[in-house]
């Protein structure tokens, strides 16, 4: 199969348009010292979100649907397609020599897979293999999360490779499963975006260097926890909603982030009475969606003076409060925080 295709579904961009695979290559040809390493997690990525992609699609006809009985770490009643798309990501990433570590939401401890004594670099990878599963039953959106590491040798414990603060990311990127499957990727050069076209098996570019537009006066919350809201959140809301902004809302980061990457708009998920570090994991879910959005001239704070990228981890399921988004809603939610 050639990686380059005329295709109808092309976008914005020209109608000659790129495979994920031709793409992962042209971006390893602009670092002339790269080892491919990389490259080839990157494929792993790939392949997996397409197996997902297909479990997701058969849920129902195959029987995979509801939940397992069992919770996991996070004390989440886990759902079956939550163990499967676990079990796919760590058995393709297992498979790339490139891997040292990989480290799950939906497990309580870190895999080591191979230690750093290497001749090329070794990277950890940290996912949420399926973002928003209990939408699955409703025919919502799902997706996966992930974020690449380089692996620092040497460390007393090699799980402390993980805890680095997100501004150290090598790769990020999320799969959205939804009407279609759409991949978005950050290297630390633009946000691009690819969707899979099941006629021939391929994710295909079709948007490049990504930017969020601005004055998208919508907003996306789970306004249902208002009560335990600073008064800050509160008096944004009251604001926003006295000056004519929609709120949206899905209960699935990926879709609700995916939706600001293309429309502008805020992604809030703040601390709460009950919750008082927040709900969404940093290294999981916060740390890529924050460089995605920074990549694409957005902001991403875990407060009103502190990037989420900025933040120093101290445990790989630590959680954070989330703002992220087109710069001007961002500010504009900042604006109504206490100093």
């Amino acid at each position: 199969m050639n990686d380059t295709h005329e295709h109808p579904a092309a976008g914005r961009e020209a109608l000659r348009i790129t495979t994920l695979q031709a793409h992962i290559l042209e971006q390893q040809a602009n670092h002339p010292g790269a080892s491919g390493t990389l490259s080839w997690i990157l494929s792993a990525l790939s392949i997996s979100a397409k197996i997902i992609a297909d479990r997701v699609r058969r849920a129902r006809l195959e029987n995979v649907l509801g939940s397992v009985g069992t919770e996991n770490v996070q004390g989440e009643v886990q759902q079956k397609l939550d163990v499967l798309a676990n079990d796919v990501l760590m058995r393709t990433l297992a498979g790339r020599e490139g891997v040292a570590i990989v480290a799950s939401e939906e497990n309580e401890e870190p895999v080591i897979l191979r230690d750093g004594s290497h001749s090329v670099p070794r990277y950890c990878v940290l996912f949420d293999p399926l973002d928003g599963s209990s939408n699955l039953d409703v025919c919502g959106g799902v997706g996966t999360i992930f974020s690449i590491l380089e692996f620092q040798p040497g460390r007393a414990r090699a799980e402390e490779s993980l805890l680095q603060p997100g501004a150290r990311q090598i790769a990020a990127g999320y799969v959205l499963y939804g009407s279609s499957t759409v991949f978005v990727l950050t290297t630390g050069g633009g946000v691009d975006l690819f969707v899979l076209d099941p006629g021939i098996g391929a994710f295909m570019r079709v948007e490049r260097g990504l930017r969020i537009p601005a004055g998208n006066k919508t907003y996306s919350v789970n306004e249902g926890h208002r009560a335990g809201f600073e008064p800050g959140l509160r008096r944004y809301l009251d604001w926003a909603q006295a000056h004519g902004y929609s709120s949206r809302y899905t209960g699935a980061m990926v879709g609700d982030v995916h939706r600001i990457l293309l429309k502008g708009g805020v992604f809030l998920y703040p601390s709460t009475q009950k919750a008082p570090e927040g709900k969404l994991r940093l290294m999981y879910e916060a740390n890529p969606m924050a460089m995605i959005i920074e990549q694409a001239g957005g902001k991403a704070m875990a407060g009103p003076h502190r990037r989420i990228l900025e933040v120093p981890p101290v445990g790989v399921h630590q959680r954070t409060p989330v703002i992220l988004g087109a710069a001007d809603q961002v500010d504009a939610v900042l604006a109504h925080l206490g100093p």
